[in-house]
């Protein structure tokens, strides 16, 4: 073989060769295809995590969070439950706080509860933002999910989606003296607090929806749906999607509002 040539599995690697002259690229070896291989990789993995092909762009002055599954806080699920990490929440509620373009938060969810004191904690961080926030519930805001419901600016609920009141259970070991239960209690009382502080329930009828007897077949408690949310004080609405976009922008604009008048 010649000094002055490749071998010809470099010639197609190299588009030139020792002299400086152009060598013709072969098949399937050009940019364009590798740019078409990054193309279907980004269009594969957006099936396997969204379900569709393509997601709709779009610049938005309102940060949309979904709390979904169980509220998984200091204990690890299983990985075949449905989750949502509270530390994942956190940092996300951090950076809408500070970023100047982001003027709204819609909080959606469709949560069975989970961690009492990671949901109070997301329940904090979000009546805490400076920021108006409508919360709506989809399906169920069930069990811890009702602090996190009520904590926005404005709540909705679907007609057809539930929330489940009842006592804080602990899992796991349990130690039988009158301190487990002085703690559940307290627990229980900030809870109770909680909503009773950003919805339009009183105490008294929170904690009797949550000790009732009778509606709930292997638990006590209170199973309420939609309107019977609304009548109870716990939720400010029943409206879907287009109403809480609306609400948000409202108190959106009147922020501003009352920004220009100071």
């Amino acid at each position: 073989m010649p000094n002055n040539e490749f071998p010809p599995h470099l010639n197609t690697l190299h588009p030139m060769n020792r002299q400086g002259q152009e060598q013709p690229q072969q098949p399937g070896t050009s940019d364009e295809g590798a740019g078409t291989d990054d193309s279907k990789k980004r269009i594969l993995d957006t099936i396997t995590q969204l379900g569709q092909t393509n997601v709709p762009q779009l610049e938005s002055n309102i940060y949309c969070l979904t709390i979904i599954g169980q509220v998984e806080g200091h204990i690890q699920l299983p990985p075949q439950n449905k989750t949502t990490k509270y530390e994942h929440l956190i940092p996300q509620l951090v950076a809408a706080e500070q970023n100047a373009k982001i003027e709204g938060v819609l909080v959606i969810l469709n949560t069975v509860g989970g961690d009492v004191e990671a949901g109070l904690a997301l329940a904090e961080i979000i009546s805490s933002l400076s920021k108006p926030v409508v919360t709506l519930v989809l399906g169920g805001g069930h069990s811890i999910g009702v602090p996190i419901a009520v904590s926005g600016d404005y709540s909705m609920i679907t007609e057809t989606a539930t929330m489940t009141i009842h006592p804080i259970r602990l899992t796991g070991l349990v130690i039988g003296v009158p301190q487990t239960f002085e703690y559940l209690d307290k627990m229980q009382d900030r809870v109770v607090q909680f909503v009773s502080r950003h919805s339009n329930i009183t105490e008294e009828q929170f904690k009797d929806l949550m000790l009732r007897t009778g509606e709930l077949s292997r638990d006590i408690g209170t199973n309420v749906i939609g309107a019977d949310a609304v009548k109870y004080g716990l939720i400010d609405e029943v409206g879907g999607l287009g109403k809480a976009l609306a609400k948000l922008n409202e108190l959106i604009a009147k922020r501003k509002e009352e920004k220009i008048l100071q």
